[in-house]
């Protein structure tokens, strides 16, 4: 699925709910200019940011992904996996993360399971975001950077961490090469 997927669903709940870009704003507390590049130019923002636009908007972050709905079980083959979508840093840059979605078409779930490709340009620019949840990460491949609060810790291949997500904190690959891992993100309702 891509960007503009997403962008073409948060602009239709948008008009649904007669939420205009300003208001949209003022209640997420995110920049108008992040909003107005992220829906016309078809980026797609951090989990952070996209968060909290469910939230305003009165959605599950899944609304935004979902192409399909399944029936339980959900299974997503390693050959099948749903098409990723990237997050660029801003406009113009290269993605530093791509996510493939592993929960899409579950309509009732309260988790969002991702396989995420984390590439090296995610440690050019570390913006610590935060947002209501946790989080779960399990490095497959490579090293991780993952910055908590003051903190910073390095993760190695095998190596898992589990956090409040309302402690800013970012993501990184560490070294030159990309590293792989599963992230699971819980958001309250």
């Amino acid at each position: 699925m891509g960007s503009e997927k997403i962008s073409q669903r948060i602009i239709g709940i948008m008009e649904q709910r007669a939420i205009g870009i300003d208001s949209l704003a003022e209640a997420t507390g995110l920049h108008k200019e992040f909003l107005e590049t992220m829906l016309k130019e078809n980026v797609y923002p951090p989990l952070g940011p996209l968060i909290k636009i469910a939230r305003t908007l009165g959605v599950r972050v899944g609304t935004f992904l979902d192409d399909q709905k399944t029936a339980d079980p959900c299974i997503v083959r390693q050959a099948e996996r749903p098409s990723r979508f990237s997050v660029l840093a801003e406009k113009n840059k290269p993605a530093s993360l791509n996510f493939f979605s592993l929960g899409m078409g579950k309509t009732d779930r309260h988790m969002e399971p991702f396989f995420i490709e984390i590439l090296p340009e995610s440690a050019s620019q570390k913006t610590l975001s935060s947002h209501e949840g946790e989080e779960w990460i399990a490095v497959l491949k490579g090293s991780i950077e993952v910055i908590y609060g003051k903190e910073t810790y390095i993760l190695e291949e095998g190596d898992s961490v589990y956090y409040n997500s309302v402690v800013p904190h970012y993501v990184s690959c560490r070294g030159g090469e990309k590293a792989q891992i599963h992230a699971v993100i819980y958001i309250p309702e």
